[in-house]
């Protein structure tokens, strides 16, 4: 099934690059914000590279794709990266799990511009972000176990997600409309979302703050699948004196949304839920010396999740969580003649008062050590570790290696070990509920990881060819024994995953070009994972997540201007799960671009493929979207 719908999908891109051909509208407010993908800098806290001098996996959607892609979401931008497994629950980003290479959504480490934002209570909660796709700069997708890089709960990997800077005063906007077409049960009419989003930027001489604001409602896709999801962000960076600056984040979001079959399918077709979220950081950068760079940084995360069973009979199970986060670090940078190092220490809070979790309390005290070095010409080398003390679980270290050598022009070798710990979350451990039940016996898991690989990058492509193997001890799954029983979380077993990645993006753009096509882009991915579980406890018969992960993954992409002022993108992605039918879905973007607006429409899910991302519910079939931007 795998070679067919390849085939089939090769077949489809190969078409339509022989027909049309994207990248910029060659108008200077747009050209001016162009950047190469080898010359994004990836944003680590303390050793920062280019992705071109990164000797990992790393996966960077920039600007320009964030713009092309017909997506609705993050979650859905993030579901055309290799390895990355999208399981959502509704359309428009009003749930969605993010998983990485195999994994379990609670052992990838989600990041915005640095901050970690996932959530102690669920791993369910943590795409719940204040902001839309306008305000993204680029995301970093790092594949593999991350824990020297950025502390605990980057089992599998992490996904940072970097907002844009403000480079210039301005305003935009972006509304739009959508709908399936297809009639509601009884009189309801049809299904349909709208939304509509603004933003303002201020550049001045010593200071520059970005402030956006909006709304996407719908009434669903289903029974009891409407939502109402509001954000509101701001961002600030203000310079004190010659060699200090100030950086400021806050945001909210509110989003409520019918959660017919989410988690308790079916019993709860009445089921509603709502989450607030709210995050803060501020954070001092000191240039102490000509080659030390010191970061202060303090976060605040609150969130609210508010879930009702059956939203009919309220006082039947009503469940109310309300979790505190707090988080400071110090980061230092120093360069000298041997090399760069990196360290820094952290420092954590999480609280949780809770309806069905009760109160708990536990925090995380962390040490960074980097050392990023050149012993050879063409050769480099980052070793480092993340000491870490957890007031449940005691101290645990977790060492790291990555490598990398220029064997012939742009063509670089590279390879990496890594080690990484997920704690259980708090409904791992205290949830107490009819079909559910916690298991506050549980031990932390452990991975360890070791990839190879070769990369090429030039201006015009990038091309990633890679291997990986992975085990996790104690890995945590909700299992039971018999159909009857309530699921509980258990060490189950051991998990070891190999996994081969293949990924390639060609740009190519002539703005000043007479002829039809004045850029293209064209890139393609395929994962391929081979997990083995040994369990480790007897007589379970019924596993959540153990045996759902990806198999086979295959995605493309092309992009292309023509006439300077049409953009067309086609986008294609086959999903291969262990225990799900494999599916493919085709996706497509059409927009007229101006200097100071664009007229776009995006039809979601071409051919109306039937498919199902996480536990029983469907999926929406076609969807199409009409939408007007203001950037002036």
């Amino acid at each position: 099934m795998l070679f067919k719908n390849s085939a089939y999908f090769m077949g489809l891109m190969a078409c339509s690059l022989t027909i049309n051909a994207q990248t910029t509208n060659p108008s200077k407010s747009q050209a001016d914000t162009t950047r190469k993908l080898n010359e994004v800098m990836v944003q680590e806290n303390r050793i920062q590279l280019p992705f071109s001098k990164q000797n990992r996996n790393i996966w960077i959607i920039d600007r320009e794709k964030i713009k092309s892609l017909p997506a609705r979401s993050i979650s859905e931008l993030l579901s055309y990266v290799s390895g990355v497994d999208v399981r959502q629950r509704g359309p428009g980003g009003s749930q969605a799990d993010i998983s990485i290479d195999g994994g379990t959504f609670d052992e990838t480490l989600v990041l915005l511009n640095g901050v970690k934002v996932s959530d102690p209570q669920t791993g369910h909660n943590m795409m719940n972000l204040p902001i839309s796709m306008d305000d993204i700069d680029h995301i970093e997708v790092l594949r593999g176990s991350a824990s020297r890089v950025y502390g605990i709960n980057a089992l599998t990997g992490a996904i940072n997600i970097v907002t844009r800077k403000v480079q210039k005063t301005g305003i935009s906007a972006n509304v739009f409309a959508g709908s399936s077409f297809k009639q509601q049960v009884g009189d309801g009419g049809i299904y349909l979302n709208s939304g509509q989003y603004a933003s303002g930027t201020l550049d001045l001489k010593a200071s520059s703050h970005l402030l956006s604001i909006g709304q996407e409602t719908g009434n669903g896709y289903r029974y009891n699948t409407a939502f109402n999801n509001q954000k509101l962000y701001y961002q600030g960076k203000i310079n004190i004196g010659k060699s200090g600056q100030l950086d400021i984040m806050a945001g909210y979001i509110y989003n409520k949304f019918g959660a017919n079959g989410f988690y308790a399918a079916p019993g709860d077709k009445e089921a509603e839920e709502t989450v607030k979220t709210t995050l803060a950081s501020i954070a001092y950068t000191k240039k102490i010396t000509e080659n030390w760079t010191m970061v202060r940084r303090v976060n605040y995360r609150n969130n609210v999740d508010d879930y009702i069973y059956n939203k009919q009979i309220p006082e039947l199970s009503h469940n109310h969580h309300a979790t505190n986060v707090l988080d400071a670090e110090v980061n230092n940078t120093i360069q000298t003649s041997i090399g760069t190092f990196g360290f820094g220490l952290e420092a954590r809070t999480e609280n949780i008062k809770s309806t069905s979790l009760g109160k708990r309390y536990r925090s995380n005290t962390g040490i960074f050590g980097e050392y990023k070095f050149e012993p050879l010409k063409k050769l480099s080398v980052n070793v480092g570790a993340y000491t870490n003390y957890n007031t449940d679980y005691g101290w645990q270290a977790f060492p790291g290696l990555d490598i990398g050598y220029d064997i012939y022009g742009n063509w670089r070798l590279y390879g990496n070990l890594g080690t990484g710990q997920r704690m259980p979350t708090y409904t791992d451990l205290y949830y107490t509920g009819k079909a559910n039940i916690g298991n506050d016996q549980l031990r932390p898991e452990r991975s360890k990881y070791a990839e190879a690989g070769i990369k090429f990058n030039n201006a015009h492509f990038s091309g990633n060819a890679s291997y990986f193997t992975r085990r996790i001890d104690e890995f945590i799954d909700w299992v039971k024994a018999n159909i009857e029983d309530p699921y509980q979380p258990q060490n189950y077993s051991r998990v070891s995953t190999n996994g081969l990645t293949l990924s390639g993006d060609y740009r190519w753009a002539n703005p000043s070009a007479t002829g039809i096509i004045n850029a293209f882009r064209l890139g393609a991915s395929y994962t391929y994972l081979d997990p083995e579980i040994k369990t480790t406890i007897p007589n379970v018969n019924y596993s959540r997540y153990a045996l759902r992960s990806l198999k086979n993954q295959l995605s493309g992409t092309l992009n292309t201007t023509f006439c300077k002022v049409m953009d067309l993108t086609l986008a294609a992605r086959y999903q291969d799960r262990i225990t799900y039918k494999d599916y493919t879905v085709i996706d497509a973007k059409l927009a007229f671009k101006q200097a100071h607006y664009s007229i776009y429409a995006d039809a979601a899910n071409i051919f109306n493929t039937q498919f199902i991302e996480a536990e029983a519910i469907p999926m929406p079939g076609s969807w199409y979207t009409l939408g007007f931007k203001l950037n002036y």
